[in-house]
């Protein structure tokens, strides 16, 4: 059973920095595509970004784009999403995915098989 953890959420300033990983268990990333949702209070889960693992090709949603960064360790079965210049906007629950694919970084949450816990980020002004 596959399972993905999420750590290193928390709470930051406006303009601050956090990094979170997610590792995974009983299975691995290297054949598939990573995505990163995060999910605000009364609003729909939202893609913010997503590795290919095979070629490390990234996509981001418009909003994060330049300010967002993921990255993947090979030998330690771990996708990382680096967040500088944080935003109030930005606070959530952050969740890191699985899909089966390991072709198309989908934005699509539904195209997503296996899902972490989510942690918390909450920026403040």
């Amino acid at each position: 059973q596959v399972q993905l953890v999420e750590s290193g959420g928390g709470l930051v300033q406006t303009g601050g920095s956090l990094r979170l990983s997610c590792a995974a268990s009983g299975g691995t990333f290297s054949r598939y595509v990573m995505g990163w949702f995060r999910q605000a209070p009364g609003k729909e889960r939202e893609f913010v970004g997503g590795i290919r693992w095979t070629d490390g090709f990234t996509r981001y949603a418009d909003s994060v784009k330049g300010r967002f960064t993921i990255s993947r360790d090979n030998a330690k079965n771990a996708v990382y999403l680096q967040m500088s210049s944080l935003k109030v906007e930005d606070t959530a629950v952050y969740y890191c995915a699985r899909r089966t694919s390991a072709v198309v970084v989908s934005t699509d949450p539904t195209d997503y098989n296996y899902w972490g816990q989510g942690t918390q980020v909450t920026v403040s002004s």
